[in-house]
């Protein structure tokens, strides 16, 4: 059953289980109640950086917090799409699904390297090892699939047979 799982196939399908319902929470806590779920743990560096250092208004930073959700919900959405890509077994031996795990983790790395900037910028300690440790994980794998690529097509060609290629025969009504 597992003969044709690579581990870039697990490996991302452990992250997609971790960042699914994590991120998933995050951004609907912020979509119910923007300035809330903002300085909530996960996104504490995010207010707190858009309210010191960039001095955003109240409205200014709601707007900061539902893109904030929707770029998490992006990440959640293609971790999705790639779980149900990886189900199918031709996808998963071809690596097909490796695009939207990569776009997944392209712009999940991109959302916590911002958020690990912005918190060590203003201090908040625990925050940035959460997103240090999230940008670690989307990192390693991308590296793992950088490196690790499906399996080609078979490298022999069929040679067909010369005796059924023989010019020797006539087909032609002139020929015989």
């Amino acid at each position: 059953m597992f003969k044709n799982w690579r581990i870039g196939s697990v490996n991302g399908a452990l992250l997609a289980a971790y960042f699914i319902p994590a991120w998933t929470m995050v951004a609907f806590n912020i979509m119910v109640a923007p300035v809330h779920g903002l300085y909530e743990r996960p996104s504490v560096a995010v207010a707190l950086f858009l309210s010191d250092q960039l001095q955003m208004s109240g409205l200014s930073t709601v707007r900061a917090a539902w893109l904030l959700a929707l770029g998490r919900l992006t990440v959640v959405a293609f971790f999705a799409i790639y779980l149900a890509l990886l189900v199918i077994p031709r996808t998963r031996r071809s690596g097909a699904s490796d695009e939207a795990l990569g776009i997944a983790l392209a712009i999940g790395s991109l959302i916590s390297f911002a958020s690990m900037v912005m918190a060590s910028k203003v201090g908040e300690m625990a925050a940035l090892r959460l997103h240090a440790t999230e940008l670690l994980l989307l990192l390693g794998a991308a590296i793992v699939l950088l490196i690790e690529r499906p399996d080609g097509a078979p490298k022999t060609v069929a040679v067909p047979d010369t005796a059924a290629l023989a010019f020797d025969k006539a087909e032609l009504l002139h020929n015989r």
